[in-house]
């Protein structure tokens, strides 16, 4: 069966909220629609959308020129088994001690190693990606240098690649939150896969605001994998919830963005630590003053 997409891009998330809510209402109607922040610091969203059967294309011009929005790139899409070509195209990630795996390949795993089982079909954050491979190798820096955090949180969770991650080596607290109801559920779905059901709670949350992380408050050490606007948002309230001397662990930035983002931090008390670079993307690791 042949699929299409329809692309455009705008400025600003509200804009792109209520094209997002046009398209939904055009005939045929899309299977889904998505709104995405541009990575590269210019203000744009793009907002996507997907269908069936070829979609009104005079249609999507009006919307686009109704709400200030750049023509729609219309495209059929070729049949994929994406799982499929995920599981052939995603090799094992290593980082340090760290082993992030699919399950088509367990036949893989060295021994002596903290193996964390991430499925293919939930493929975002299995380590594959550098934002989240920075911070697997920030924490194992963190653990080599002796480093031994009692309580420990995962905003913005995704998969909870981190947070078990962290559960598989230190006997700490951990919790994982995320504003996604079914990043939760898969969350959860890997916890058990792994045999860490118990060691992590899962919280349905933006950003700290759950009353299970204010009791938990205040954290050694927080991930925060996530994009520009929310990590500089969430910049005061990490400073609330992080002890004196606790670390956290940003990425989901590009590396022409970590000024900004580290500007926002240390006006708030915390001092850098160490940073990397992978590519495009940057991970850093910050201290809260005491």
């Amino acid at each position: 069966m042949a699929s299409y997409s329809a692309l455009t891009t705008l400025a600003g998330e509200p804009a792109a909220l209520v094209l997002a809510e046009a398209i939904e209402a055009l005939e045929p109607a899309p299977t889904g629609v998505g709104t995405f922040e541009v990575e590269d610091g210019s203000g744009l969203w793009e907002v996507a959308a997907y269908f069936t059967e070829a979609p009104d294309e005079v249609a999507l011009a009006l919307l686009a020129a109704v709400h200030g929005a750049r023509p729609f790139a219309v495209s059929e899409l070729p049949e994929v088994d994406w799982v499929a070509k995920v599981r052939r195209e995603l090799a094992p990630v290593e980082a340090g001690r760290f082993f992030v795996y699919g399950s088509h390949d367990a036949d893989k795993v060295p021994e002596g190693r903290v193996a964390l089982m991430i499925e293919a079909s939930m493929a975002f954050g299995t380590g594959h990606h550098a934002t989240t491979l920075g911070c697997l190798r920030a924490l194992e820096r963190l653990a080599a240098a002796g480093v031994e955090p009692a309580r420990v949180a995962d905003i913005g969770c995704g998969t909870a690649v981190l947070a078990m991650a962290a559960a598989s080596i230190w006997p700490s607290t951990v919790l994982a939150s995320d504003i996604d109801a079914v990043a939760v559920e898969v969350a959860e779905a890997n916890l058990a896969a792994n045999g860490l059901s118990g060691r992590v709670l899962c919280l349905e949350a933006a950003g700290f605001a759950h009353p299970k992380i204010a009791e938990a408050a205040p954290f050694d050490l927080v991930f925060a994998n996530i994009l520009m606007g929310p990590l500089i948002a969430l910049a005061p309230a990490m400073a609330a919830h992080v002890a004196p001397g606790g670390r956290a662990i940003l990425s989901g930035l590009l590396i022409t963005q970590a000024a900004d983002i580290l500007a926002a931090y240390e006006a708030v008390g915390f001092t850098l630590e160490s940073r990397e670079d992978i590519g495009e993307w940057s991970a850093l690791v910050l201290t809260r003053r005491a």
